[in-house]
């Protein structure tokens, strides 16, 4: 049982091994943006834009549970992958634990907050407007307040239960929150309440949806423990020693950074646009989402092979570690490029889907998304980088591509090419900052491989054989 946990990180071959654990994700996170974007559709049959802008205003609010989830989720997972590696159980259930119960905490006082200042956090994401305030507080409340718990254990547990290699289990788990999602979203809206309520109605399919999702976790997660998962979750509090929070939110608060920084960049975006009015409002909600299409594979193929490279360092496989990261960069990046042609000679007819086709929100959403997809190859190597940064223990250089990512550089650049460009200057900003991460996360990561070359080549001797060469047949 023990040879079947660690097969695919220390025996299958590096391709297989990536695919293996990075499809499964991607599909999930695929899913994630599809079951927004079902959000999207279905509101914008009512071909009224004061509904559609009262979800999409919402979504930065929304993703901190994802920033949340990344925080525990990612570090824990990092940390867990590194301690197996290091064939350390005490250390990797000690990370399990506090990554579990960590994030629980965060996440009630986040929705104890999101209850108590719904109508302040509406305003100031860009609900302000009398058509738009009251159903984006609905929204908010059921999606986050109400329902934020489930949706922050969905996504932690799958980050947790990938360290094992359970990439399958942990996709499965995902897609069924996004599918039921889609189900559930017109059976609320159009059958179920009645006419004008389908903002309420769409909170209510992703809150139920998440439930079902984070029960499916439980059950799966009980699952893999009959089957000698080394997974631990204790609450007896010797997870707050020997450096453990540390260490796990060390590494996490890069990935929660980028969601978190990500989030207030859609909302200054959105905050700008309010002013340009609520056809560009609509416009570049719905190029948001479409763009995120792209974000998703980069994503699951990040957070999919996090624990290969975690696990392949510690134990000192080299080799492994620098093939697989080669693979999913070029994957990413690929896919990446194949997403932007399609947003790029698309725009009109993906755009149309969700706006009304005799309407000027179809025109900036279209012209948005040709801007915003123009950054995906870029954002995807620099994900990718940031990723390995995260699974060696390299905070500094995963928190300033963070940062710089999303925050640092692309807000600044709106302000200033707002100015400059009205409306489409503050479009440009998002691409422009995804091309100047690219170059500073290339750079970050030769200087790492010129640091490291001597440990490298030393452990990449022939004479040493590779985990790779022993392939499992």
């Amino acid at each position: 049982m023990k040879r079947d946990r660690t097969e695919i990180f220390e025996c299958q071959r590096t391709l297989p091994a990536v695919l293996r654990l990075g499809l499964p994700t991607i599909a999930g996170q695929v899913i994630l943006v599809l079951y927004n974007l079902a959000d999207t559709f279905f509101i914008g049959l009512t071909e009224n834009d004061a509904k559609l802008i009262s979800v999409t205003v919402c979504m930065p609010a929304f993703m901190v549970l994802s920033a949340i989830a990344n925080l525990f989720g990612v570090g824990g997972a990092s940390a867990i992958s590194r301690a197996f590696g290091k064939k350390d159980e005490g250390r990797a259930g000690q990370s399990g634990a506090f990554a579990l119960w960590g994030a629980a905490v965060a996440t009630l006082l986040y929705c104890l907050l999101i209850w108590l200042l719904a109508d302040p956090i509406v305003d100031l994401l860009g609900g302000a407007h009398r058509d738009v305030h009251a159903s984006a507080k609905t929204y908010l409340l059921v999606t986050v307040a109400l329902g934020g718990f489930c949706t922050t254990g969905s996504n932690l547990l799958a980050h947790l239960i990938r360290t094992e290699g359970n990439a399958a289990i942990s996709g499965i788990g995902i897609i069924l929150g996004g599918l039921l999602n889609i189900g559930l979203d017109p059976l609320f809206m159009f059958v179920l309440l009645p006419a004008g309520q389908e903002v309420f109605g769409a909170a209510l399919a992703t809150a139920l949806a998440n439930l079902l999702s984070f029960l499916y976790f439980l059950l799966a997660l009980a699952w893999i423990r009959r089957k000698g998962s080394r997974l631990r979750f204790f609450a007896n509090f010797n997870f707050l020693r020997n450096g453990v929070p540390r260490e796990v939110m060390s590494t996490g608060l890069s990935a929660c950074l980028m969601t978190l920084f990500e989030n207030i960049s859609y909302a200054v975006l959105d905050n700008r646009m309010m002013r340009a009015g609520l056809a560009c409002q609509a416009g570049i909600g719905v190029a948001k989402k479409l763009n995120m299409l792209s974000h998703s594979v980069t994503r699951g193929m990040a957070h999919g092979v996090l624990p290969f490279l975690g696990y392949n360092y510690a134990a000192r496989h080299f080799g492994r570690l620098k093939r697989a990261l080669g693979w999913a960069a070029g994957i990413t990046v690929g896919l990446s490029l194949i997403n932007m042609s399609i947003c790029l000679i698309l725009c009109e007819p993906l755009s149309a889907a969700f706006l009304n086709d005799n309407g000027d929100s179809l025109l900036f959403g279209a012209r948005f998304l040709q801007i915003l997809c123009l950054g995906a190859p870029f954002s995807a190597f620099s994900y990718t980088v940031i990723s390995f940064f995260q699974a060696v223990k390299r905070n500094g250089q995963a928190f300033s591509l963070a940062v710089l990512r999303k925050g640092a550089v692309d807000i600044p650049l709106m302000l200033l090419l707002g100015i400059l460009f009205p409306i489409y200057g503050l479009v440009w900003a998002t691409p422009l900052a995804d091309l100047i991460c690219c170059i500073t996360a290339t750079v970050l990561f030769l200087h790492w491989l010129r640091q490291h070359k001597k440990e490298l080549n030393l452990h990449m001797l022939p004479a040493e054989a590779q985990p790779e060469d022993y392939v499992l047949q």
